[in-house]
């Protein structure tokens, strides 16, 4: 095993030597993946917990900004950029899974996940030895933007999804859409928002 560990590292740095640029955005495309998947899966189980534990009442109660009535494949909802629908059985039954509980749990793993995934990346990612304080902040406007992209997109297919598949399912599908677009967006944010190099 420590031998196959010696060569591999061996064929690195002379990949690294010969071609630095590349083995560079490698080198972050590949750790950024690891973190941004392990945030992934953490918010996939705030997502698919968190609900339940807020209870119906709150599942039951609208959350929704604007409010713009449409149809899509003949399912009826309200589309919005924050907050989610109340989802109902076919008995009109309020289901675990939306309004303002899905919002919260929503909120409260995006943000949870991006404070674990703020460290990992800054420091081992790109390396950057900028100013905290900016990078933090110019990274929170980013996270608000990229969920305000993500809300107004899944509320146009989720509705959808909730009437055809299984809230495992429902929740695994927003973790990955969601998570996909972060991903591509925030790979190129943090490009910007953290180059490596600069002073202490």
């Amino acid at each position: 095993m420590e031998k196959i560990k010696e060569r591999c590292i061996s064929i690195w740095k002379r990949f690294e030597k010969k071609n630095p640029k590349l083995a560079k955005w490698v080198y972050q495309i590949f750790y950024f993946f690891v973190f941004s998947m392990g945030v992934t899966i953490f918010q996939y189980l705030v997502f698919t917990f968190m609900p339940g534990m807020l209870g119906e009442k709150l599942a039951a109660t609208e959350f929704m900004w604007p409010q713009v009535p449409l149809t899509i494949f003949g399912v009826e909802f309200t589309w919005s950029l924050l907050g989610y629908n109340v989802l109902r059985d076919t008995a009109g039954a309020v289901l675990i899974g939306g309004g303002l509980g899905y919002f919260i749990s929503y909120e409260v793993g995006s943000f949870l996940a991006q404070c674990i995934n703020f460290p990992l990346q800054r420091n081992i990612t790109f390396k950057s030895d900028g100013n905290p304080v900016y990078q933090a902040f110019w990274y929170f406007i980013a996270w608000i933007v990229i969920s305000l992209i993500c809300n107004g997109f899944n509320n146009l297919w989720m509705p959808i999804a909730s009437v055809y598949v299984a809230p495992a399912i429902y929740n695994l599908l927003v973790t990955f859409i969601t998570g996909g677009v972060s991903m591509i967006i925030f790979f190129f944010v943090f490009k910007i928002i953290f180059p490596a190099g600069e002073g202490k």
